[in-house]
């Protein structure tokens, strides 16, 4: 049974993206958040569409959640914010780690996106490491855990830390870290700082993609579970064998489907680039020719 003090959690699985949206609230206010929430978006016809979204505001609806707002964990490279669509709809203020300032600068000349801030100034708000928040009555904290990009944080709500792409289900591992802006080192330290809460925390990933050998999707676990049984940094792996493992893994993975478009959406508070002057937003795809 759920403690008044720890929040409410529904998970919204994207088996496209393999991404883990939330619906957190708090049952003694009934108000709640949304985190890391995703918009549809096919690749091949560049039609995007708000079901996933959709779904999580009918839920909301029926459960009688107010949602005040929609946290996002990092820019993901996987999948195109929905967080515009929930902020039109309910009025959610939409808040990031305040790094992100270092990704847009990163971004900005990849892209030529001369109309990206740079300070961040497109999101409602900026968090800075260990803030802390409401939810409702439900305390939250911010936990800023860089290595798979700069501006990775982690949201701590009652006895749930939700931990984006930081780390995995135990048998699946870690997240990558050969982003531009990631660092593998970091990435450790940012996992121990999770692992060092309480054994009985519960930990909700942003991403599953079935380990081998199980046949199910999976996105909860626990700090004493991750400790025990992570197959990249349990109990005894040190630093030095994380990074080496971590930089040879990562040397053969290939770059995420949607990279390209959703960096450029989710650096600007998931809004497509400006309408040009035909009134279409358009993507790019910066073209490098092989020397």
């Amino acid at each position: 049974m759920t403690s008044p003090s720890n929040p409410q959690i529904q998970a919204f699985f994207d088996e496209p993206t393999n991404t883990v949206s939330y619906l957190v609230w708090d049952p003694a206010s009934m108000e709640g958040a949304v985190i890391d929430p995703v918009l549809d978006y096919d690749f091949r016809s560049g039609k995007a569409s708000m079901t996933s979204a959709d779904a999580i505001l009918a839920q909301a609806s029926k459960l009688g959640v107010k949602i005040t707002q929609v946290l996002e964990t990092h820019a993901h490279a996987d999948h195109m914010s929905g967080a515009p669509y929930i902020k039109l709809k309910t009025g959610a203020k939409v808040s990031i780690g305040e790094h992100i300032r270092d990704v847009q600068r990163i971004f900005r000349p990849v892209f030529n996106a001369v109309d990206v801030s740079g300070d961040g100034s497109e999101f409602d708000h900026l968090f800075k490491d260990g803030e802390r928040f409401k939810v409702g009555t439900l305390d939250g904290e911010v936990v800023h855990t860089p290595g798979h990009t700069p501006a990775c944080v982690s949201y701590r709500i009652g006895d749930a830390v939700f931990v984006g792409d930081t780390m995995f289900m135990p048998d699946y591992g870690t997240a990558r870290a050969d982003f531009p802006g990631g660092d593998a080192r970091a990435l450790y330290r940012s996992i121990q700082r999770i692992l060092s809460l309480p054994a009985e925390t519960r930990l909700f990933m942003c991403h599953d993609y079935k380990a081998p050998g199980r046949d199910a999707y999976a996105w909860e676990t626990t700090v004493g579970e991750e400790r025990a049984r992570n197959v990249h940094v349990h109990e005894g792996v040190s630093e030095d064998d994380f990074v080496a493992m971590r930089e040879k893994r990562d040397a053969t993975l290939a770059a995420p489907l949607l990279l390209l478009p959703s960096i450029q959406v989710n650096i600007r508070a998931g809004k497509f680039p400006p309408a040009e002057v035909d009134g279409v937003h358009y993507l790019k795809v910066p073209i490098r020719l092989a020397s």
